[in-house]
Order: C-alpha cells, then sequence, then structure tokens
C-alpha cells in the first residue's frame, strides 16, 4: 500500500513538474555533471520555487526527446549551460545549445573542469557539415559570454550552485522588470 502510494506520488510529481512551463533550462552533459552540479542545481532552483529543466527529473520513460526538449527550451526562461569535458562530444548537449542560442535565450554558462577555449565541435562523420557550423557558432557565443568557472578539484560545489542559483534569480527579476517597462511604455488601447 505504502509503495503503491509513492509510485503514484512520484509520477504525478513528474508529470506535474514536466507540464508547467519552466523557468531555467540545465543543459549539461550527464556522465560528466549529471551526480554533481546538475542535479545539485536542479535541487536548488527547485526548493527555491522555481521551475528548472533537467531531463532526468523532468522526462518520464515513454516521452520523445526532442518534442520534449526543444519545447522546454522554446518555453523556459533562461538557460544553464553547464560545460564540461566530454560536453563537446554529444550531439544532444550541442544541439539544446545551438537552440538556446538560436532562441535569443539569455544563457548563464559554468565552464566545469574545462577552459572555453577548449570548446569546439568536432567532426567525428556523425553529424551534417550544417550542424558542425551551428554548434560551433553556439559554443562562441557561449566562450564569448561571462560565466562561472569551476575546478572540481579544488572548488567546493555549494559555492558554484549558490553562485549558479544567484545568477538566474537575478537574470529572472532582470527579466520580469523590462517585462513591466514594456507593458508601462504601451498605450492603451481605446475602443471607440
Amino acid at each position: 500500500m505504502h509503495r503503491t502510494f509513492l509510485r503514484h506520488y512520484h509520477r504525478t510529481l513528474v508529470a506535474n513538474r514536466a507540464a508547467k512551463p519552466c523557468d531555467v533550462f540545465i543543459n549539461h552533459r550527464g556522465i560528466d555533471t549529471k551526480r554533481t552540479v546538475a542535479t545539485l542545481l536542479y535541487d536548488h532552483l527547485y526548493r527555491l520555487n522555481l521551475h528548472p529543466f533537467l531531463d532526468s527529473k523532468n522526462m518520464k520513460p515513454g516521452d520523445k526527446l526532442f518534442d520534449n526538449i526543444n519545447g522546454a527550451i522554446r518555453k523556459c526562461k533562461v538557460g544553464v549551460a553547464v560545460f564540461s569535458p566530454l560536453y563537446c562530444e554529444s550531439y544532444f548537449c550541442l544541439h539544446e545549445l545551438a537552440l538556446m542560442m538560436e532562441s535569443r535565450k539569455k544563457v548563464i554558462p559554468i565552464f566545469c573542469d574545462i577552459k572555453p577555449s577548449q570548446l569546439r565541435a568536432v567532426d567525428n562523420g556523425k553529424c551534417a557539415m550544417e550542424d558542425i557550423r551551428r554548434f560551433n557558432w553556439a559554443l562562441e557565443e557561449a566562450k564569448y559570454t561571462v560565466g562561472l568557472t569551476f575546478d572540481s578539484l579544488k572548488g567546493n560545489w555549494s559555492d558554484v550552485v549558490t553562485s549558479a542559483s544567484d545568477n538566474v534569480i537575478k537574470t529572472l527579476t532582470e527579466m520580469e522588470g523590462e517585462k513591466k517597462m514594456q507593458r508601462r511604455k504601451t498605450p492603451p488601447i481605446l475602443h471607440v
């Protein structure tokens, strides 16, 4: 009985998280960062009553990868790209980053155990040249965006997660302020 309730509760929780548009899309390479900074950041933002998107937390078996991920990126307000040593080997990571950049989302980079200068999409024969160009363009955009750097051998996970969360909140607050300013500037529509 107790296990049945927990399974039902968990399914409902996952469905509700997936149904709400996300505030923050967390782009990361799972093999490098899922059990560290990506999940810690997701949990921290979730406890702050934000709606972060992390594939392992928001998706369930049977969900279509591209449909769910692309939809979450298009609906999110801000992105966090967690760059790591194996990041550029993942088509999915590069696709997500390119879509965030093409959608003109504000992206907060976290360079985790990698320098921005080390980021480049490699043509391994599995991607079309158009995708390689698109990915390298997105990586160039990210390289020249002020971000956070983190060395997992010397740094404190809590510090980088708190700093990233603070940056996300500041960005969301600024975006909300800009929306309010736009609404004030828009003249009322007069009905005659």
